[in-house]
C-alpha cells in the first residue's frame, strides 16, 4: 500500500495545479506515493478516488495509517468522507495560501484537517492546526534560464525583439487590465518589445476581454499586444525563459507562482504589492514591487529596467540565484515533510 496520496481533482492547469506539481516531482523521489485525480506534468500517471479509498484500507507494515495532501475545498471533502464516514486509517494534510478569512464552508473543512501547512506568516494568521510555514516553491529544473534569450525568444515567432509577458486567468481580480494600461503606455516608448497576455477569460469575462482589445486597438497597438491564450505547462518553460521581463499586477493574489517561475528562468519580474512578491523581490534584487492598481509605475520602472542592459542582466542572475536558494520545490518538500513525519512519529 502506498503512503501518501496527493489530490488534485481540478481538471484546469491552475496555480494550485502547479505548486502541487512541483512538490509531487520531488516527493516521488522519496515517498511511495499515488497521484489522485486528474494528470499533472511530468507526475506519476493519476488513480481514481475509488483506487485511493481502496488502497487505504490498510497501512503499510511500517506506518500506522497513509496520509492525504488535499490543497481544494473537493479534495478536503472527499479526504474528509474517507476518514470520518469510511473509516479509512488515514490523516489528512491541507495548504492554505489564501492571506484572507475564508468563507463558512472552507473554514469549516479547514477545521476537520489533521494538519495545515500555510505558505506564509499572513495565511497562517487564517487558519488553525498550523504545523509549519513553508514558502511554495519553484522547480528549478524544469525552469531555467535560456542560453541565448534573444534566440529563445525569436523562436517562439511572436515578433519584435524582446517579451514581456502577464500569465494567468483573464480577469479583472488577476489585474489583466493594469498589464494592458502599462503596456499601453510603454510600447510606444520600447521598439521591439512584444507584450503576450497568457492565459484564459472564462465566459462571464468574455466582455472584459473584448473591451481590453477594443483598448489595445484604439492605441493601434495590436499587433504588439497579444493574446495568445491559455499556454500548456509543458510548453510554459521554453515560454517562460525566452522573456525579458513578467509582469504580475493583481489586485489580490495568495501567493503567485508566476514570478518565481520567471526568475528561476533568469527573468526579472515587477508585480503588484500582493501576494508573496515583497519576499520574492528580495529588497530589488531580483525584482521590483509597485502599489496596488499602479500601472504607470510599473510601466516606468519596466521601462528603466529594460533601458538598463547592465541592471538587467544583474537582476537576472540574482533572480535565479534566489529561486534556487530560497524557493525551490526541493525546500519546500523539505518542510512538508517534517510535517508528515511529526504526524507519522505521533501514530
Amino acid at each position: 500500500m502506498s503512503e501518501l496520496f496527493v489530490t488534485n481533482f481540478n481538471k484546469n492547469f491552475t496555480g494550485v495545479s502547479a505548486t502541487c506539481a512541483n512538490v509531487l516531482r520531488q516527493q516521488q523521489k522519496t515517498y511511495d506515493l499515488q497521484l489522485v485525480g486528474q494528470p499533472l506534468p511530468a507526475c506519476p500517471a493519476p488513480i481514481t478516488l475509488a483506487t485511493a479509498r481502496r488502497m487505504s484500507r490498510s497501512p503499510t507494515a511500517s506506518l500506522p495509517f497513509a496520509i492525504w495532501h488535499v490543497r481544494r475545498n473537493t479534495e478536503m471533502r472527499a479526504a474528509i468522507w474517507s476518514r470520518d464516514v469510511l473509516r479509512l486509517p488515514i490523516r489528512v494534510v491541507f495548504t492554505s495560501a489564501a492571506q484572507r478569512r475564508h468563507s463558512a464552508l472552507p473554514r469549516w473543512l479547514i477545521s476537520r484537517m489533521d494538519a495545515v501547512v500555510a505558505t506564509t506568516d499572513e495565511a497562517a494568521a487564517f487558519v488553525p492546526h498550523v504545523r509549519a510555514v513553508v514558502p511554495h516553491g519553484v522547480d528549478t529544473d524544469t525552469f531555467c534560464p535560456a542560453e541565448n534569450r534573444k534566440t529563445a525568444w525569436k523562436a517562439l515567432g511572436y515578433g519584435g525583439s524582446m517579451g514581456i509577458a502577464s500569465i494567468g486567468r483573464i480577469r479583472p481580480e488577476k489585474g489583466t487590465d493594469l498589464f494592458v494600461e502599462a503596456m499601453l503606455r510603454l510600447l510606444p516608448q520600447l521598439p521591439g518589445a512584444t507584450a503576450l497576455v497568457l492565459g484564459r477569460a472564462s465566459r462571464e469575462h468574455q466582455g472584459f476581454l473584448k473591451d481590453l482589445k477594443s483598448r489595445i486597438a484604439a492605441a493601434g497597438l495590436t499587433d504588439r499586444i497579444v493574446f495568445p491564450g491559455e499556454i500548456a505547462a509543458a510548453d510554459l518553460p521554453k515560454v517562460m525563459r525566452a522573456l525579458s521581463l513578467v509582469m504580475q499586477l493583481p489586485r489580490y493574489e495568495g501567493y503567485g507562482m508566476v514570478p518565481l517561475e520567471g526568475m528561476a528562468s533568469g527573468v526579472p519580474f515587477i508585480g503588484s504589492k500582493t501576494g508573496y512578491y515583497q519576499a520574492f523581490c528580495a529588497q530589488g534584487k531580483s525584482g521590483l514591487v509597485v502599489p496596488l492598481e499602479a500601472a504607470e509605475d510599473a510601466a516606468t520602472a519596466a521601462l528603466s529596467l529594460l533601458l538598463d542592459k547592465g541592471r538587467h542582466a544583474a537582476m537576472a542572475q540574482s533572480a535565479r540565484e534566489i529561486a534556487q536558494h530560497s524557493f525551490s520545490a526541493t525546500h519546500e518538500a523539505q518542510g512538508i515533510d517534517t510535517v508528515y513525519q511529526e504526524l507519522w512519529r505521533k501514530g
